[in-house]
């Protein structure tokens, strides 16, 4: 989905011109994908802009940063004002916001050390990340040939830049077949997850997702659907999954910042459930655009105000 330039980026604690936050090509990130970051929603709720689970994220952020021995400049608090003045500043009521953190210049080599961490927060106005029609109607994916990382290889837990490398593999090979996603599966063969998002299936009226040990990001709106199911009174299992069982659930969805809920209406040419989206599914969009709405006042802690 193209970008949508707006007038300011947050760049190492100042706000820039968009054309001027610029990093140096010899910048360590950009030639070894040693960055962290973080894909986050403001929506325009009922009580005005509200970003949706903004400390998990950042906390995240922080916690990526860790496990790749990242010092962070920024403490999780500062980060969260940083966004919010980004998303102000851009006179935005409802965008989709990146936070950054990378190694800039500074010095050539697998080793970081020496060279500065940069961070930055970026916020555009974005629609449904896979299409306004999808979120009603589903989506058509693949199983791909390509398996998620194994965390023994690079640490799935961490939102880091180079883990997407195989991402873009994913998505470009579902693409190109005809599908609109792919869906991975870990280096056991078990369900792990999409592209960029994390997967659900309904089976006789339960929810069941891949476990965090299955090589999967442990996604902000995974936890929410989780939250959320359990309010609603839906079962929900954790457990490794078999390729075949998305054949023959009763309804698939995918969840994440940018793909919200998404509904899979067929999967490898096999129809699930009725080919649209399931009532199960509807249910917990519903519930998910409540909240993110500011209508249910139980999560009103997940939504921070501009």
């Amino acid at each position: 989905m193209a970008i949508e330039k707006t007038e300011k980026i947050w760049l190492n604690g100042n706000l820039v011109a968009w054309d001027d936050a610029k990093l140096h090509v010899i910048s360590h990130g950009l030639h070894y994908g040693t960055g962290v970051f973080e894909g986050i929603r403001c929506y325009n709720a009922a009580s005005g802009p509200a970003v949706f689970r903004l400390r998990e994220h950042m906390q995240r952020l922080h916690n990526s940063a860790k496990i790749y021995l990242m010092p962070l400049p920024y403490s999780v608090d500062e980060l969260c004002a940083a966004v919010k003045e980004t998303v102000k500043a851009n006179k935005l009521d409802s965008c989709y916001i990146r936070p950054i953190a990378y190694y800039g210049y500074g010095s050539m080599g697998v080793n970081p050390a020496g060279n500065p961490v940069d961070v930055a927060i970026a916020c555009w106005p974005w629609g449904a990340y896979l299409g306004e029609e999808g979120l009603k109607k589903g989506i058509r994916v693949n199983v791909s040939s390509w398996r998620r990382i194994d965390s023994a290889a690079l640490p799935g837990m961490a939102k880091a830049c180079g883990n997407y490398l195989n991402s873009v593999l994913a998505k470009q090979d579902a693409l190109q077949h005809g599908f609109d996603e792919a869906i991975l599966l870990n280096t056991q063969g078990k369900l792990a997850e999409g592209s960029g998002e994390n997967i659900f299936l309904v089976q006789k009226g339960e929810l069941v997702t891949p476990g965090l040990s299955s090589s999967v990001l442990d996604g902000i709106t995974r936890g929410a659907i989780i939250a959320l199911a359990n309010d609603l009174g839906i079962p929900v299992v954790e457990r490794e999954i078999n390729r075949e069982e998305l054949f023959v659930a009763d309804e698939v969805f995918f969840t994440g910042t940018a793909a919200e809920v998404t509904p899979v209406r067929e999967v490898d040419g096999r129809v699930i459930g009725s080919g649209s989206r399931g009532p199960v599914t509807e249910k917990i969009q519903a519930a998910f655009f409540d909240v993110v709405n500011g209508k249910n006042e139980k999560y009103a802690k997940w939504l921070e105000k501009v």
